[in-house]
């Protein structure tokens, strides 16, 4: 019942317009006071230390300000216009660049918005210029940036390793391949649709030559070379991922000194919005603690446990409980928020039911993408909205509504093969995680 109450408060919060932060702080404080008074408050000094002393944590403002870079060097139209040529002749055209521009930038920005705002900026003036269907662009766009959560480093996963207390090495590893596999199916859609009605893409039948591929190569060589030097030192286990985003850092750096767009005012500046973003992020970790540590308090993780097992609920059906969940709190929340309220609460369940946590990171992280697509609080879908005048959300929303699909589809592949997940992992670092 005290349960119950809390979320009832919590949404109340939420719908009334405070911030996922105080919202989520606030309901858990009321929870603990409801629980144990408020002489339970007296434990919140020891769980402000247990969430703001982590090493784990200090990858995240690292990874960010690798990406801010990146950003604030405008690289981004490099590496679009890198890939460009080996894609322009594909069904589709420039719309697969916006896939496979979103796939490498993901890998190196470890969020959905700065992906999606890279290449949205990029693309949308210049493929509406060719005459490509706008929504099919928005949403291609769109669906793109999502990926910037699943293809690791990915800041998402650092949040849920913190809570979950999973290896973000393993994580970073299991998120690989159905980040490489969920590009595919959407350049395949791509494809198909194009196919199916050939106005919506100008076709390009200009072959590129030897020349073109080779200076488009050397734009994308750097950033693959940062790719490969970061994840490489993870997965090989001669870093921690905290001492693979300071060489990220300083990748970063390299590359901008390099196309020459290195100076003293974009280093303030990235390190600005480095600042307000991480200690965004990093304040929504500390309010979740005080949350996650409330329902600790209550048990309420052990109960969930003992209805499942008296109602003899299968794992197939569990999860489908949870895609229902966080589509309905995607629609007025945020991904870490989410991950915040729900994952510390099942996580008991998904012991018991015998569910990898590793296996289940990945599925939470494209539970989150689903979030961002969600209407009416979507962030991605407003993040590529506002990068072009021509844009309306209700185009981005439009075009979007396929590759939703798609992400369902490709959840329910992963319930059915969770090897899929699992192989690379296994395989890179051995064993069972």
């Amino acid at each position: 019942m005290e349960g119950l109450i809390v979320f009832i408060v919590l949404v109340a919060f939420i719908v009334g317009g405070l911030w996922v932060q105080f919202a989520v702080a606030g309901a858990g404080l009321f929870y603990i006071w409801l629980l144990k008074g408020f002489s339970g408050w007296k434990a919140l000094g020891l769980v402000s230390w247990g969430a703001s002393n982590s090493f784990t944590l200090a990858a995240i403002p690292l990874f960010v300000l690798m990406a801010e870079i990146l950003l604030a060097s405008g690289l981004a139209a490099r590496l679009y216009n890198g890939v460009a040529p080996f894609l322009h002749r594909l069904p589709g055209g420039l719309l697969h660049t916006n896939i496979a521009g979103s796939g490498i930038f993901a890998a190196i920005s470890g969020g959905s918005a700065p992906t999606a705002a890279a290449m949205s900026t990029v693309a949308l003036p210049e493929l509406s210029r060719r005459g490509y269907s706008k929504r099919l662009v928005a949403g291609s766009l769109a669906a793109g940036g999502t990926l910037g959560i699943l293809i690791p480093p990915s800041i998402t996963m650092i949040i849920y390793a913190t809570f979950t207390e999973t290896s973000i090495a393993r994580l970073f590893a299991a998120g690989l391949v159905p980040g490489i596999v969920l590009a595919s199916l959407y350049m395949g859609f791509i494809i198909i649709r194009v196919l199916l009605n050939r106005d919506l893409a100008p076709r390009d039948a200009k072959a590129a030559s030897f020349a073109d591929l080779g200076k488009s190569f050397l734009d994308i060589v750097p950033f693959l070379m940062l790719i490969f030097i970061v994840l490489g030192s993870i997965y090989c286990g001669f870093a921690t991922p905290t001492e693979a985003g300071a060489v990220g850092v300083v990748g970063a750096l390299a590359i901008a000194k390099l196309y020459r767009s290195l100076s003293w005012a974009l280093v303030t500046d990235a390190l600005g919005r480095t600042t307000r973003m991480s200690g965004n992020i990093l304040f929504i970790v500390f309010c979740s603690m005080i949350f996650a540590y409330a329902t600790a308090l209550s048990g309420v993780g052990e109960e969930i446990v003992s209805m499942l097992q008296d109602a003899n609920v299968s794992r197939f059906v569990f999860l489908l409980i949870i895609m229902l969940v966080f589509a309905i709190l995607g629609c007025f929340m945020e991904g870490l928020g989410m991950i915040a309220i729900i994952v510390p609460v099942i996580f008991p369940a998904l012991i018991a039911l015998d569910i990898d946590p590793i296996w289940f990171g990945v599925f939470v992280v494209i539970l989150v993408e689903l979030g961002q697509l969600t209407p009416p609080l979507g962030v991605i879908l407003f993040v590529v909205a506002s990068s072009s005048d021509e844009v309306k959300v209700e185009d981005v929303v439009a075009g979007t509504a396929p590759f939703f699909v798609i992400i369902v589809l490709f959840m329910l592949l992963l319930i059915a093969f969770p090897e899929i997940v699992l192989f690379f992992p296994d395989w890179t670092f051995g064993g069972n995680s």
